[in-house]
């Protein structure tokens, strides 16, 4: 009976896991720039020649190799990370497989230089994974890996290669990827002998994040910092006002290391609720920090995934992170050009002015004369001189510079969170009409009436029908004492019966959205001195008070700093 079973030649089977390390030009610079960071490099330098399908060249600052060290790092299972099965628990380096190094060697033409600072360097010339020669080599400390002719020994992989753009793009990505992870270290990286990458070590990640995407992006993220339990979450976030449906860019990491996972991102997007249109995708990068042993990197040939122990835990944390950074003065919509500055400053960015006191009417902006109102908001921590201009913003001096609050906006914000909570167990105050109203609806607009019957009557609506397309209007809500509330419930229908606030996934924040914005004071309508305080007070009593529920902002600042340079202070 002839044999089924047979082990595969050395080669083979080097060639096999090589597929699993590397599957093109940048799984081998990621693979190598992770083994420079490892080795404690302070700079790495990339070369590529066509996408990197002619040349690899990985240069780094690191400890370096002594020859004996050199030689066996090029065996598969050679490692310098782990020692035992346990060490793979908890695991804090990047290259820990230890089989990056022979896999590329095994499909390609490769040159490893190295010196450990003690004696002469070395230098070693492989081919297709078959060590050719070992000779002395002029170098500083650290380590230059040159790979010459990727896959040139499986010429199927080679052919399954994309354009050289495709691949020098994936393989600035990958970099990019170590460097957002990394702004202590330098990074560069040339193409075809152009610099593509030029990163300086010892940035800040805000300095880091503008090197790689951009001031203009890294001008519109605000800095998360928020810890529970054992759970911290660190990075920076999109503003919602700034948020768009194409061209986000996303980063997660965990405990320093990159990795992918749709569900945080969903989480992080989740932080965003009644604050970005339904359509938008806001950019991100979050650092999540847990005790090693709670996470396992070891679940991918290229590490790109990871399993949490409390993944519902991280998922919790990581919404409440997003939140916290949003509610916050910081998420306040700047004016003026984004300067880079020290991540401290931005951590310390304070929060709203938390008011105290008595809590406020629920559904009623309040009257008072000019000397109640001030009296009793400077008691509850809030008597800046407030100023509205244009019968549409207020405006006010913050310790930080001047602040502008749209005044509609800002009313939506509270009205939708009051109105979420009405719908959802509260009660809301109405005011009958002295005569019922009677309202002729359209076809669609009787179809809404029905759907969200229990939403409306929880708002403050007494609806009644009247036969035919008509209905009595009995009583309406009072959320202030301009609010026209005929014309609220007509527009509010109109609104739900032709989808404007479509793409909600809860109906019932759908409906307060949508009640939020049709009941909110107008622009051009005037506000006296306690109308405008209270407003504020309420606003800041909010979970989200920078941003109103389409994600346009309720407040932009002005810092001190950007008013003197303007006028040449600065």
């Amino acid at each position: 009976m002839a044999r089924l079973v047979a082990i595969l030649p050395d080669a083979v089977a080097d060639q096999i896991a090589a597929g699993e390390v590397v599957e093109r030009p940048a799984s081998a610079v990621k693979e190598l720039a992770e083994n420079a960071l490892d080795a404690g490099a302070r700079h790495v330098r990339v070369l590529l020649e066509q996408g990197g399908k002619t040349l690899i060249e990985v240069s780094d600052d690191g400890s370096g190799m002594g020859r004996e060290d050199a030689v066996l790092a090029l065996d598969r299972h050679a490692t310098s990370k782990i020692r035992s099965a346990a060490d793979l628990v908890g695991v804090r380096t990047f290259g820990f497989r230890g089989e990056a190094l022979p896999a590329i060697a095994s499909v390609s033409r490769l040159t490893l230089v190295t010196n450990d600072g003690v004696g002469e360097g070395s230098e070693l010339s492989v081919t297709g994974g078959r060590l050719d020669r070992v000779d002395p080599a002029a170098r500083q400390r650290g380590t230059t890996v040159s790979v010459r002719g990727l896959f040139f020994n499986t010429p199927a992989r080679r052919k399954f290669l994309r354009s050289t753009a495709s691949e020098t793009r994936a393989a600035h990505d990958a970099l990019a990827t170590l460097a957002l992870a990394h702004p202590e270290t330098g990074f560069t990286l040339e193409v075809d002998g152009t610099t593509r990458l030029q990163l300086p070590p010892g940035q800040t990640l805000v300095e880091r994040l503008a090197g790689v995407w951009g001031r203009e992006l890294a001008g519109t993220l605000v800095q998360v910092s928020y810890a529970a339990g054992a759970f911290r979450v660190q990075g920076f976030v999109q503003r919602p006002a700034d948020a768009k449906p194409t061209g986000r860019r996303t980063q997660l990491f965990v405990n320093g290391r990159p990795f992918k996972d749709p569900f945080l991102v969903r989480a992080a997007e989740a932080g965003y609720r009644s604050s970005i249109h339904p359509g938008d995708r806001p950019s991100l990068l979050l650092d999540v920090s847990l005790a090693p042993d709670q996470v396992d990197v070891n679940v991918h040939p290229a590490k790109l995934e990871v399993r949490f122990r409390d993944r519902i835990g991280v998922e919790r944390v990581v919404e409440e992170a997003v939140r916290d950074a949003l509610g916050r003065l910081a998420a306040a919509a700047p004016v003026g050009e984004w300067r880079p500055m020290p991540t401290t400053a931005l951590a310390a960015a304070p929060a709203f002015p938390a008011p105290s006191g008595l809590p406020l009417d629920a559904n009623e902006l309040a009257l008072a004369d000019d000397g109640a109102g001030r009296a009793r908001t400077a008691d509850r921590g809030f008597d800046a001189p407030l100023v509205q201009l244009f019968q549409s913003y207020i405006v006010y001096e913050a310790p930080e510079g001047m602040v502008i609050v749209d005044q509609h906006s800002a009313h939506e914000r509270v009205l939708y969170e009051s109105a979420l909570a009405q719908l959802t167990g509260g009660s809301a105050a109405a005011q009958r009409l002295l005569l019922p109203h009677t309202l002729e609806l359209t076809d669609e607009e009787l179809d809404a009436l029905e759907s969200h019957a229990d939403a409306i009557r929880d708002v403050g609506f007494e609806v009644e029908p009247f036969g035919g397309r008509a209905v009595l209007l009995h009583a309406v809500p009072a959320p202030h004492p301009r609010f026209d509330g005929v014309a609220c419930f007509r527009e509010t229908l109109a609104d739900l019966a032709r989808g404007r606030f479509g793409g909600w996934a809860n109906p019932l924040e759908r409906f307060a959205a949508t009640f939020a914005c049709r009941a909110a004071i107008k622009a051009g309508q005037p506000l006296s001195d306690p109308e405008m305080r209270q407003l504020l007070l309420r606003l800041f009593e909010t979970a989200l008070a920078p941003h109103d529920v389409h994600g346009r902002a309720t407040i932009v600042q002005l810092p001190r700093e950007e008013l003197e340079r303007r006028f040449g202070r600065r």
